[in-house]
């Protein structure tokens, strides 16, 4: 890329390696679509994240105002990994559109008892 200053011609290299940088390195970021719940068959809430660790802690702690910490929303019931972010995302907004049955038999299906996965998940 190069940019014409005052008449004269200078070389940005770094524009378009940051550029391609950042590109790179979204691709590469693992992603997490999570689900949390209440109880069994209580509130849902599906998010997405890079660090599934600290976004669980935030969800609990209540450090981050919204919808979990309004409706008590902290049992990790379902998670899906994705070698990529863009595919979480994806996920999840597939997932958030879905009904509520199809939720509940989804997180039935891989977790019959509905039970906190926190300490079963290895964390990256």
């Amino acid at each position: 890329m190069t940019v014409r200053i005052g008449g004269g011609e200078s070389r940005v290299v770094c524009a378009e390696r940051i550029v391609l940088r950042n590109i790179l390195s979204h691709e590469m970021k693992p992603g997490y679509v999570y689900i949390l719940a209440s109880r069994p068959n209580g509130t849902l809430y599906i998010g997405v994240t890079s660090a599934l660790a600290r976004r669980i802690e935030q969800h609990r702690s209540g450090s981050v105002d919204g919808f979990t910490r309004r409706y008590s929303v902290h049992r990790l019931v379902y998670v899906e990994r994705y070698d990529d972010i863009r595919d979480a995302i994806a996920r999840e907004k597939q997932l958030k559109k879905w009904n509520r049955a199809w939720k509940i038999r989804l997180i039935g299906g891989n977790n019959p008892s509905w039970r906190d996965l926190s300490d079963e998940v290895g964390f990256d």
